[in-house]
C-alpha cells in the first residue's frame, strides 16, 4: 500500500521511492532496496504498476514505475481496508474494564 501511494504523487525510479517513503515517514520507514526490487516486480506482475526506463536527473538510466488504473483501485481498496483496521484497532486500545 505504501509503493502504491507513494506512486500515486508521480512516477519514480526505486531509489525516489525508497526516499521519499523514509522522508514522508520521517525516517520510521527505512527501505532496503533489496526488498523494495521484489515488491516492486511482484507489484508490476499484478499489473498494478508499469515500468520503463529513463534517464534519471542525474543522468543515469532507471526504471521508473507508475501506477496503472488497476493499481489505483488496488491503492483504494487497500487504503479502505487500512482505515477500517485501524478504527478497530482505536476503539480496542481505548476500550476500558
Amino acid at each position: 500500500m505504501l509503493i502504491l501511494k507513494t506512486l500515486s504523487l508521480e512516477p519514480m525510479h526505486g531509489f525516489g521511492i525508497a526516499r521519499r517513503m523514509e522522508q514522508v515517514s520521517r525516517g520510521v520507514f527505512k527501505v532496503n532496496p533489496g526488498s523494495l526490487l521484489t515488491a516492486l516486480q511482484r507489484l508490476e506482475r499484478a499489473g498494478w504498476l508499469d515500468a520503463e526506463w529513463r534517464r534519471t536527473e542525474n543522468a543515469r538510466r532507471a526504471k521508473f514505475y507508475s501506477l496503472t488504473r488497476t493499481g489505483r483501485r488496488q491503492l483504494e481498496s487497500e487504503t479502505a481496508d487500512w482505515a477500517r483496521r485501524a478504527s478497530a484497532i482505536a476503539r480496542l486500545l481505548k476500550a476500558e474494564v
